[in-house]
């Protein structure tokens, strides 16, 4: 008789109890990676007050210990440079706080975006919508309702696009219920997921999840955000398989942040980390301006010189698109890489 053997290890299904052990405090994350002895560090701390400190111990694991220019470390730790107040920079950067109804943003012509929940598992300091106002756009049934009922109207629209916060907040009989929705509606074909849920716990991806994608009738589409190599891990890899598996499409967009990934090298090891899980880079965006940000920004010509750089050192269909948006266009701006005539 064969015996089976039952390992000691997590369950896929334990995403709930790590996105409930966050860290939220400066002074606990600094501790934990040994850089409390750091004051320009420490200064920071109170920029929580402008945007919470939100991070999942599952990502914080794959900080450097000692190391305060760690790029994942950058990308989650409040700085005292949020307090200064950029010429040019807004809280509403991209126009959204106008939505058609609560919730849904049909900004672009085929497809409609529903922000399907307000909260993240992790708050990134760069965000765009870190002043947007998710109290007029809670993510629940009655608004998700109205949004459907708009959604079923116009018949210009095949794809929704699942955002937030993080859509992947939602639980899985939440998404459920969602896609039943949608699949009700002829004309939408496709369901694009945008998070960063899978690579700050992988375990997010569950079995239910999965089979669920499978099953539908639509096009589904998972597009990671990811801005660094260190971020991908061996659980987001085996996250990724599933999915791969199941017939979901893969994308991945990042932003382009200084002092994070404003480097060719960094960005080609990025598409090599990314390819190799199966998922392809998308998107590489240069910063939003939004207010409380203005110190991650890359100028555009550095853009274009990091972007002519990457073209050189990874295969063609490994280079993102850069682009950048702009609040009322109604696409992406690609940014020309073009050397300027002077």
């Amino acid at each position: 008789m064969a015996h089976i053997v039952t390992l000691n290890t997590p369950s896929r299904e334990d995403w709930l109890s790590q996105l409930a052990d966050v860290i939220t405090s400066p002074d606990e994350l600094l501790r934990l990676l040994d850089l409390d002895q750091h004051p320009e560090l420490l200064a920071g701390r109170e920029a929580k007050r402008l945007f919470a400190l939100r991070v999942p111990r599952a990502f914080v694991a794959r900080m450097e210990k000692g190391n305060p220019d760690d790029p994942l470390l950058k990308q989650t730790l409040t700085s005292q440079d949020e307090f200064i107040t950029a010429p040019g920079y807004s809280t509403d950067p991209l126009e959204e706080q106008n939505s058609v109804v609560p919730g849904l943003l049909h900004k672009y012509l085929n497809r409609a975006l529903l922000l399907v929940k307000g909260g993240c598992a992790v708050n990134c300091r760069y965000c765009f919508r870190r002043h947007f106002p998710y109290a007029e756009n809670q993510g629940n049934k009655r608004n998700w309702q109205v949004a459907l009922d708009y959604i079923a109207v116009h018949s210009e629209l095949d794809e929704i696009i699942f955002s937030g916060g993080d859509p992947l907040m939602a639980k899985d009989h939440e998404l459920d219920w969602l896609l039943t929705q949608l699949e009700a509606i002829p004309h939408i074909k496709r369901l694009r997921i945008h998070s960063r849920l899978p690579i700050v716990i992988p375990a997010r991806i569950t079995d239910g999840l999965v089979a669920r994608l499978e099953q539908s009738r639509l096009q589904a589409l998972l597009v990671n955000h990811i801005n660094h190599g260190n971020e991908i891990d061996d659980d987001f890899r085996a996250a990724m398989a599933r999915l791969r598996k199941a017939g979901v499409t893969l994308l991945n967009q990042s932003v382009l942040l200084r002092g994070v990934n404003d480097s060719a090298r960094v960005l080609a090891d990025l598409s090599n980390a990314l390819f190799d899980a199966g998922v392809m880079p998308y998107y590489l965006h240069v910063l939003d301006r939004v207010q409380g940000a203005a110190h991650f920004m890359v100028t555009d010509e550095e853009a274009r010189q990091i972007m002519r750089e990457l073209l050189t050192l990874v295969s063609g269909y490994m280079v993102p698109k850069l682009a950048r948006e702009i609040g009322g266009e109604p696409s992406k701006t690609p940014l020309d890489l073009q050397l300027r005539q002077h």
